[in-house]
């Protein structure tokens, strides 16, 4: 099953994470079979700390992805912002 999840990078205490669409089965941080997006927790307000290809997102959910908890909820904030 694919899975649309976050997977880490950045240095200690300053996380970074990639929205990725990857085979359930691998790790975390392993294989991904495509980049969606990002998230920057730290990112200050001046720049953008959230990027997510929607056609992408809707592309892998209509083949039957699912999104974690922590994306779907981040997918909310995303569109929040865009129709603002």
């Amino acid at each position: 099953m694919v899975v649309i999840r976050l997977a880490r990078g950045g240095s200690k205490k300053r996380p970074f994470y990639s929205v990725v669409a990857a085979d359930s089965r691998s790790r975390r941080d392993g294989r991904f079979i495509e980049r969606i997006g990002f998230y920057n927790p730290m990112a200050p307000e001046s720049t953008e700390g959230l990027r997510i290809a929607m056609d992408r997102l809707t592309y892998w959910q209509g083949v039957g992805a699912q999104l974690s908890s922590t994306v779907e909820r981040l997918v909310g904030e995303y569109s929040k912002k865009q129709a603002a």
